[in-house]
């Protein structure tokens, strides 16, 4: 198996930036490169030590600084997130859009100073200074990576278009208002702007996720030394503990790193690591998990792994590398522009030297021919295409309750083949209730007022459950004389008449039942009276939204790290056949990989543990009410927590966009093809041409308001 180098590096902004240093790496013959300019990490294979050196050499080439190297350090770099590159695009979009809205005015308002070619000169050239600024970099390294990009076509496409309007002026005075295009360009680069706004947006609401994972870490822990023949507790930082230290956690803390208690008995929170939300009884032998909470008691702890190796570095590490190998988006756009400018810039230097040389058409004018070559073909219409789509699917998508994280997320979630669900919070509303109750020998009346009557005295999250389902009992409550709980265990109460009851986990139990099948056993006077079993209910609507999504030709699966008797009665229920269950988040990340090989999945989930499937799905989906890193590890967040139908309407307006942007696609891309040839021959008189170039933007922008009115199912 290779060797997986990261190197951390400065300077990347767009995914052009990323796409040239991924194009010179693998030309360099390295193997599984990923580069994410969202974190300014790059990850390859390499074999031959010598050959990172050759990869740093590379980007440094590209314009590039590479300030760590896994290689150097032999650790893990830490995560490098951007600081304020959305800020300096934000600022330089609102800069471009200010000086190109009178450019842009001046076709439809008849205002002497707008139409005055000085004053479109002035308004042009800020605007033209920071397209030139914004995008050449990454098109000249694309050229020089061998293959050009979109930034390409911006940059030869806003500069012609300027250079055609200056020799517009000064060759034409007498006509100068036919040659006048400063605001083709200036559109260009507003709007491409907006696009690169838009998806630097998504990404650093993505990134986030990250560090509220390591938020879960705490930074300090007790620890409990030797000093002189007597125990010191001291506090020290979790990176200085060591395999085998005794460490103390009391109510409330949160464990540092993965042990097994040596003595004490708790009640832990291990969402974060199952999704169950049912608190978790430990004693002595038990494993507890860094990230997890002690609800209630103390426990001493022998540290099996260091803060580097626990189950939270592990699941840090999962939603890194899936963010770093994310599907890459290849708009169309990108696709055929390796092709479409060199083809473009080959036309235009054949028509300048055809017309100059084979017309004998002067010098002057067979530039000028050349260049409108250029003008015609600018992306104008492929500039709009994409972001105008993207706003009208977005923005119908929040009027439905759908909220998405960026245009590629619409892209990946048109081609879903397959949803893979959690269970808790996700297909059950995280409420318990009692399923059953069965009771040896008294009336389930009675059993029920008893239960109440013991868990009133406890604040376990279940005995609150319990309380509140079975509070028509407050009135039938027994009067005990004393109550004990033991933490992890059980509540101990006694009557007046000396009656001991009990009400516990397995725990309390396990010395005469051998199999632990219930939430929750009754005991009176050390005999059992009756067991009773609890569960989350089924959200409204569940069944019908599995049938329909069968129908949309997506299929369906249940995956939760929940019992598996459990998950086979909501599965049943829901209508859902593939099963996995008892499955921890790399065991889940494992499957779900399994189904990307086949198809583009999607995972809806809402615990923290579900982080790294989210992140490493085509699309990741979660609810309103979930955990924040599961809806930072999300691309599409639901608002209404309890009426999944809403999952239909976004894959609806996913595809709609998506099939929308192929339609702008195809238009913009086929006026360039029947324009250009007439612009080559000097048969496209340039009003025409503009006129021309507007309408295929009437079309573009038509085209995508429709997302705002079609019909919905």
């Amino acid at each position: 198996m290779d060797e997986k180098v990261l190197l951390n590096v400065e300077g990347m902004d767009c995914a052009n930036c990323a796409l040239s240093i991924t194009r010179s790496l693998q030309k360099s013959g390295f193997k599984e490169v990923t580069v994410n300019f969202a974190t300014g990490e790059v990850l390859f294979d390499v074999i031959e030590p010598v050959k990172v050196d050759e990869a740093v050499s590379n980007i440094k080439k590209l314009g590039y600084s590479v300030v760590k190297r896994s290689d150097q350090l032999n650790q893990q770099t830490e995560l490098s997130l951007p600081g304020n590159s959305y800020t300096v695009t934000r600022n330089k979009f609102l800069i471009a859009l200010l000086f190109t809205i009178p450019l842009f005015l001046h076709m439809f308002i008849h205002l002497n100073i707008l139409h005055d070619p000085y004053f479109q000169l002035i308004c042009s050239l800020p605007v033209l200074f920071i397209g030139i600024t914004h995008f050449g970099k990454s098109a000249y390294f694309s050229i020089r990576s061998g293959v050009p990009n979109m930034d390409v076509l911006i940059v030869i496409g806003s500069t012609a278009a300027f250079v055609y309007s200056i020799l517009g002026m000064f060759l034409y005075p007498e006509s100068t208002a036919n040659y006048l295009f400063f605001e083709t360009g200036a559109t260009i680069v507003t709007l491409v702007l907006l696009g690169n706004l838009i998806e630097q947006k998504s990404v650093k609401q993505t990134t986030t996720a990250l560090k509220d994972l390591a938020s879960l870490q705490p930074s300090k822990a007790k620890i409990i030394i030797s000093r002189n023949g007597n125990e010191v507790i001291e506090e020290i930082a979790i990176e200085e503990i060591q395999k085998n230290d005794i460490l103390l956690f009391n109510t409330g803390d949160r464990i540092a790193v993965d042990g097994e208690i040596e003595s004490g008995t708790g009640t832990t929170d291990e969402s974060m690591l199952t999704g169950e939300s049912l608190p978790v009884s430990k004693t002595a032998g038990d494993k507890i998990t860094g990230g997890t909470v002690l609800i209630e008691g103390s426990v001493r702890m022998k540290v099996e792994r260091t803060s580097k190796d626990s189950a939270l570095a592990k699941i840090i590490e999962l939603v890194k590398i899936a963010q770093n190998n994310r599907p890459d988006i290849q708009k169309l756009g990108d696709k055929i522009s390796a092709i479409f400018v060199p083809v473009v810039l080959l036309i235009s230097i054949v028509t300048f030297l055809v017309a100059a040389f084979v017309a004998n058409l002067p010098l002057s004018k067979a530039l000028l021919n050349s260049i409108a070559v250029l003008v015609i073909s600018c992306p104008c219409a492929m500039g709009l295409a994409t972001p105008t789509a993207v706003i009208a699917g977005i923005g119908r998508a929040a009027k439905n309750g759908i909220l998405i994280k960026g245009g590629s997320t619409l892209e990946q979630m048109a081609k879903i083949k397959t949803i893979i669900f959690d269970k808790t919070g996700t297909l059950t509303t995280g409420k318990f209730r009692i399923k059953k109750i069965t009771a040896e020998s008294q009336s389930e009346s009675e059993i029920k007022s008893i239960l109440y009557s013991i868990e009133s005295y406890s604040s376990h999250p279940i005995a609150k459950s319990i309380q509140s389902e079975l509070k028509e009992f407050a009135s039938t409550a027994i009067k005990f004389k004393t109550v004990q709980e033991d933490k992890g265990i059980g509540i101990n109460a006694t009557t007046e008449s000396g009656d001991l009851y009990s009400a516990g986990s397995y725990m309390m139990v396990k010395h005469f039942i051998s199999k632990d099948e219930h939430n929750i056993y009754l005991l009176k006077n050390n005999k059992l009276i009756a067991t009773i079993d609890i569960e989350d209910e089924i959200k409204p609507g569940v069944r019908s939204l599995i049938s329909k999504l069968r129908t949309l030709g997506i299929r369906s699966v249940l995956l939760s790290g929940d019992k598996k008797i459990r998950c086979e009665e909501i599965a049943l229920e829901c209508g859902i056949e593939e099963v996995y269950s008892e499955k921890l988040p790399h065991e889940k990340s494992k499957i779900l990989a399994d189904y990307m090989k086949v198809s583009p999945t999607a995972m809806f989930g809402d615990g923290i543990n579900d982080a790294p499937a989210l992140s490493m799905a085509s699309v990741g989906i979660s609810i309103s009410n979930a955990s924040d890193v599961a809806i930072q590890s999300s691309q599409i967040i639901l608002l209404d927590k309890n009426d999944l139908s809403i999952l239909l309407k976004t894959i609806t307006i996913s595809r709609l966009t998506y099939s929308t942007i192929k339609q702008n696609l195809f238009w913009a891309f086929f006026y360039n093809t029947v324009a250009i040839p007439f612009a080559a021959f000097g048969f496209l008189n340039p009003m025409i041409g503009a006129l021309s170039m507007a309408f295929s933007d009437v079309i573009v922008i038509g085209n995508s308001l429709r997302l705002k009115t079609r019909k919905i199912s």
